[in-house]
């Protein structure tokens, strides 16, 4: 073997763990069902989780800060954004 370590996590877990470090929570505390809007991430939060998101993932996240109401990525539920990074890792 190299030493390279090999951790076989699930895409759901590994954005569990971003947002957690990015809301300041436990990532045992977050649920699927937990509105994203009520973990508090202000505007600037929101924008450093997708740089996050973009950077761990190597995916291009459609994101309008300007609107986030009329973007088509899902940052409704933690649910629906692992849904939304697995889609956007699909399409690479």
């Amino acid at each position: 073997m190299d030493g390279t370590l090999w951790i076989d996590v699930t895409v759901a877990e590994q954005v569990r763990a971003i947002l957690a470090l990015n809301t300041h929570r436990d990532v045992q505390d977050l649920t699927m069902s937990d509105k994203i809007a009520d973990l508090g991430l202000d505007s600037l939060g929101v924008v450093e989780l997708i740089f996050a998101l973009e950077e761990a993932f190597e995916i291009s996240v459609p994101f309008n800060a300007n609107d986030p109401e009329k973007s088509p990525f899902a940052l409704t539920t933690v649910g629906a954004l692992v849904e939304a990074v697995e889609g956007l890792i699909a399409a690479r």
